[in-house]
């Protein structure tokens, strides 16, 4: 059908507008950009593009033993005023000699070196020596030569600004290769550095997957979006966090102190690591029975919970014992395993990190305690009480509530920019955070269940987003500022940034799972672990993998970035050669960092073939 629709002038013009501003944009851009292809025509430019390409072309990986041939030529610079001529040293006939044409010069002037009689096709250079001493290491300019079948070379060269009335040398220096190849020394310091790039990435993988699985959890919208409760248990549960771990901080370091002024000896360790769960299997099977004819009193109940109490201290003390003889045991073994000391290095360092953690698993698990007996204690109290005592009870624990978690950010904020006001950064924030809280109450039905679920899941997810955001080449710097150059601070830093990445696209994984089974498992009364247990953990156990295998893969590619940092692996030593100029060397190790790199590609897409 014939279309008799008229063109529009307007549309014309916008087309013609739109044309002109993106050719605005565009020559706005190669101005900001320099845009200028007169310096890629510049003869120095080409020529040290030609240099550095042929260099790069030639990756130094193997070499030979070399003899060299050195012979050097008189020359005069300028010449002499009376005529004479420079000496002409004696050879004969199969000797390696070399002839000057002409045999003196002025500065600056070009001169014909030709060579005779050297080892075919052989490289090496040409250099001026001032001064009458043939010894003299020190030379100027320099020319490369190179012999045909016949041991001859013909080279011009120029003669640099140092004049002299003694007579002065041209060195031909000519090196052969004997022997067979070996490998050289940048080769096996790229082969020590790609094995060490490929473990960090290896132990940044695994320490970032174990922490950002339980992380997206919350960070999933499907599993949070559910998770509803009344005011009273949030506020609770907000208030048990924080007393929660500084009870337990300092009871598991006062552990800590117990178990270091004890556990001196490996005899005693070794006791106290048998000893520990035994006890604590004794105490919870009488803390903890399976089955109860009549119901306990108050007493026994409070003697259950002091057991309990007592059997968690235990299992701290055990830890602590348990790293001890870790450390000890490691650093016996260590100097005396040899090539496998790397064992012992191994358990020390393990024993060094549960000592270090365990405090902060104590608080932790402290506070995540406390905070969910007095939630649920929360959740009895609003289906119990009345709701004028609910609403009073809000009043109440919501302020303080308020108060409490402002003030923390308040002191946070305090030590990290020390302000040094207290009525900014403690009683202001308390203040606002109390007011906020007992808005929050007035304006909240006693009873309702408010979607905290949601309030966490935003709270993580920002945290994540904020974290992602700040490339892992900064996260190097300051982990390079902690704990020294190395790749101990490559770890931390890949560690940390795979941790939000991975916690980020586990989350969005959850949420794009059936939800069939999800409400299949929520009817039978499944509680919130076994929910994940049984309906989202096998559905998302193979893209998790899948994702993990990839992460690997980028690690690996990042680990060469964060090296130019000091953040250890094949970049710190692809950084040196490249300010040394040594474009040879370089070559070996972006030779070296794209086989692994290709490898890597090729082993996770044939496990995650096998896998999903």
């Amino acid at each position: 059908m014939k279309n008799n629709k008229k063109a529009s002038p307007w549309n014309s013009i916008k087309v013609g507008l739109f044309s002109l501003l993106a050719m605005v944009i565009f020559a706005y851009g190669f101005q900001i950009t320099k845009v200028n292809l007169e310096e890629l025509r510049s003869e120095n430019r080409q020529e040290s593009l030609v240099r550095v390409t042929r260099a790069l072309a030639k990756p130094e990986i193997f070499e030979y033993e070399q003899v060299e041939e050195i012979v050097n030529f008189p020359i005069y610079v300028p010449c002499p005023t009376d005529g004479s001529q420079a000496p002409v040293p004696e050879h004969n006939a199969t000797e390696p000699y070399i002839v000057l044409t002409p045999s003196c010069v002025n500065p600056g002037e070009i001169i014909e070196v030709e060579g005779f009689n050297f080892a075919p096709f052989t490289v090496g250079p040409l250099r001026f020596i001032p001064g009458s001493d043939v010894t003299n290491v020190v030379s100027l300019g320099r020319e490369n030569a190179e012999t045909d079948a016949d041991g001859h070379f013909l080279v011009s060269m120029k003669i640099p600004d140092r004049t002299s009335d003694d007579v002065q040398y041209i060195r031909a220096t000519l090196r052969r290769n004997v022997g067979s190849p070996h490998f050289t020394q940048t080769a096996r310091d790229t082969w020590n550095k790609i094995v060490e790039t490929v473990f960090l990435a290896l132990l940044a993988t695994v320490f970032g997957t174990v922490l950002a699985i339980p992380l997206s959890f919350i960070a999933a919208r499907n599993l949070m979006k559910t998770v509803k409760s009344p005011l009273t248990s949030i506020s609770l549960s907000v208030l048990g966090w924080p007393i929660g771990i500084l009870i337990g901080f300092i009871a598991v370091r006062w552990v800590g102190n117990l178990s270091a002024s004890i556990g001196s000896n490996a005899w005693v360790n070794l006791a106290s690591i048998l000893l520990s769960p035994i006890l604590a299997w004794i105490g919870l099977r009488w803390a903890l029975p399976q089955e109860e004819i009549n119901r306990p009193s108050q007493t026994v109940r409070l003697e259950r919970l002091g057991v309990i109490l007592l059997v968690v201290l235990v299992s701290f003390y055990g830890l602590f014992q348990l790293a001890s003889l870790a450390m000890s045991a490691g650093k016996n073994l260590e100097a005396s395993l040899g090539s496998f000391s790397f064992l012992g290095y191994f358990l020390f360092q393990v024993g060094d990190i549960v000592a270090i953690i365990t405090p902060a698993l104590g608080a932790l698990a402290a506070g995540g305690t406390l905070s969910s007996f007095l939630g649920r204690l929360g959740q009895q109290g609003s289906e119990r009480l009345p709701v004028s005592g609910i609403k009073i009870l809000n009043l109440i624990l919501t302020t303080v509530a308020g108060a409490t978690v402002l003030g923390l950010v308040g002191q946070l904020v305090e030590w990290l920019y020390q302000i040094g006001e207290p009525m900014y950064t403690l009683w202001g924030p308390m203040a606002v955070g109390a007011g906020l809280g007992l808005l929050l109450a007035i304006l909240s039905k006693p009873k309702e269940s408010l979607p905290i679920g949601m309030v966490i899941y935003s709270i993580t997810r920002t945290f994540l987003n904020a974290l992602r955001s700040v490339e892992a080449l900064v996260m190097a710097i300051v982990f390079v500022i902690a704990v020294g150059i190395g790749p101990f601070a490559g770890v931390m830093a890949l560690g940390l940034h795979t941790i939000v990445s991975l916690a980020k696209l586990y989350s969005e994984q959850v949420e794009s799972i059936l939800a069939g089974p999800l409400e299949a498992i929520e009817a039978t009364g499944a509680n919130r672990l076994q929910t994940i247990i049984y309906a989202v953990i096998p559905q998302i156990v193979p893209p998790y993998i899948s994702y993990t295998m990839y992460r690997w893969d980028i690690n690996v590619r990042m680990s060469t970035i964060i090296g130019f940092v000091g953040g250890g692996g094949i970049g710190f030593l692809l950084q040196q050669n490249i300010n040394l100029l040594n474009y040879r060397a370089a070559s070996a190790q972006m030779l070296a960092i794209a086989i692994v790199v290709a490898t890597m590609d090729y082993i996770s897409s044939a496990l995650r073939e096998k896998v999903i």
